[in-house]
């Protein structure tokens, strides 16, 4: 029995879309690409503004857990040496 061969297939690319455009920016117009910019850097500053905030807010916790802490947990944490200054 001898067996048929299969033929590769061909990987021709469709050249009418890679002459065309190159990149994305190339299809979009220059409008459209700016307001795209914009919205980036708009949720940059976002995000570092809500890192920001997070990064404010576990120093507050901090802070209150601090402040709630009773005079025995303080020496705890802290040491006590037991000398008198």
């Amino acid at each position: 029995m001898a067996k048929k061969q299969r033929k590769a297939p061909s990987n021709q690319k469709n050249s009418t879309v890679e002459d065309s455009a190159t990149s994305l920016s190339d299809l979009m117009s220059d409008d459209m690409l700016a307001k795209l910019k914009g919205m980036k850097q708009e949720m940059k500053a976002e995000e570092e503004m809500k890192l920001e905030q997070e990064k404010e807010k576990r120093i507050q916790e901090r802070k209150e857990r601090e402040k709630n802490k009773s005079f025995e947990e303080l020496l705890e944490e802290y040491g006590y040496d037991g000398t008198k200054y």
